[in-house]
């Protein structure tokens, strides 16, 4: 799998609304034409979508910004600006989306599986949806809204029946190559494999992806070697194939090598020791032998107990694939608080937080006098006025809602 890149970092950009419009009809025989601006079109939003042709995070390493486009302007004679289309981002089957703090968002399992990773701005209204009684020709309009934008961390766990879990060198690549097509590197020396491949074999009427990972050492647990790398790729495997090697040069005993590698699995995630396994030695060619092992023997170099080892492996996915449904996607919702709070900030300026105040504020020309006291009342009947007084907040005090500044003065 040339160029497998399991970890990645996106950035997220939804389109920005598009502005209203502030206008007034025009027309021969209508005297006092009324305000007839359009609505500005909402922007586009990111989508994160699980694809099963798409097989790293390769597309993110050197192009790692995604962006939305943004919505059309609102225009005169009620002309609404075009909405901004959706941006489908494809990433791997078994993707985990984190934010920039490790917590997960979103876990993209299946094909098809998808997740907002930035909503577009809303378009902001025209000057005709602001006529009232006591204000017949409105002179003035929203801004469209900001789209949101974040970084985002991206981790792949590969998505396998069979996960080939040994000591490095221990044959798992040799295996591979000979039961499928996978070309990994093979030498004879430790940590030949540096990225995991993956492989389908095909075994009279069964079809299964092996992966083969890099090998696992004694504290992998805690980061030794490839650490979490590693193990990462193993937790969505149906089954743990353990390679023992038969002809260790100076490494532990296929007892030894076992105990250490259901160790490393346990202390990583114990419910891997409840996953169906199969254990086999390899290098069967090159055993002694008075080599201490009782179990299934395959060489992958003459062929050796490969047949008996794939209906094996046949036999026990099938059974682990009726036994584990496929997990649903999980995604982490996080909706933005509605409601108006205040809190403090280390200056003494009050600030304001909420949707819809900040929008209020963020979409207005507050320099348009008609827009400054749309947004006062606005603000007041979302109850800005009185959270500010049980906040404590006094007359002359600097009270903060967005990129807006302004020195309190208590309803009166």
């Amino acid at each position: 799998m040339p160029g497998f890149v399991d970890e990645a970092q996106v950035h997220v950009k939804a389109g920005d609304g598009g502005a209203g419009s502030v206008s007034f009809r025009r027309e021969a025989h209508v005297p006092r034409g009324g305000p007839d601006g359009g609505d500005g079109g909402s922007g586009g939003g990111v989508w994160l979508v699980a694809d099963h042709d798409v097989a790293s995070l390769l597309a993110f390493r050197d192009h790692p910004h995604r962006r939305a486009p943004s919505g059309g302007h609102g225009q005169g004679k009620g002309r609404h600006g075009a909405t901004g289309p959706d941006l489908e981002v494809k990433v791997p089957e078994g993707t985990v989306v984190r934010d920039q703090a490790g917590l997960a968002l979103a876990d993209l399992v299946r094909h098809g599986d998808r997740w907002l990773a930035a909503s577009g701005g809303r378009g902001g209204r025209g000057n005709s949806r602001f006529l009232a009684n006591r204000r017949r020709a409105p002179s003035f309009a929203e801004q469209g809204e900001v789209g949101e934008e974040a970084w985002l961390n991206l981790e792949l766990k590969l998505m396998a029946d069979v996960a080939l879990v040994g000591f490095p060198n221990a044959g798992k690549s040799t295996l591979i190559s000979r039961i499928s097509a996978a070309k990994p590197k093979i030498a004879d020396y430790p940590f030949t494999t540096l990225q995991p491949h993956l492989g389908v074999v095909r075994f009279g009427e069964h079809e299964l992806v092996v992966a083969d990972v890099p090998g696992l050492i004694e504290g992998a647990a805690e980061g030794r070697g490839l650490g979490h790398r590693f193990l990462r790729h193993v937790e969505r495997a149906r089954v743990l194939a353990l390679l023992l090697d038969l002809a260790p040069a100076d490494g532990p005993s296929p007892a030894g090598q076992e105990r250490v590698l259901l160790t490393e699995l346990g202390r990583y995630r114990p419910e891997l020791l409840e996953r169906p396994r199969v254990v086999v030695g390899s290098k069967a060619d090159l055993a002694p032998p008075d080599a201490d092992f009782d179990g299934m023997r395959i060489s992958a170099v003459t062929g050796e107990g490969i047949s008996r080892l794939l209906g094996e492996l046949a036999g026990v996915v099938h059974a682990a694939r009726a036994a584990l449904p496929d997990a649903p996607p999980v995604v982490v919702h996080r909706p933005v608080p509605d409601e108006v709070r205040v809190a403090r900030d280390d200056d003494g300026t009050f600030v304001v937080r909420g949707r819809a105040a900040e929008r209020a504020v963020a979409v207005n020309d507050l320099n348009n006098l008609q827009a400054l006291a749309y947004v006062q009342h606005r603000l007041k009947r979302l109850g800005v006025d009185r959270a500010l007084a049980r906040a404590g907040a006094r007359e002359g005090d600097a009270v903060r809602i967005g990129p807006f500044t302004f020195d309190y003065e208590p309803d009166r």
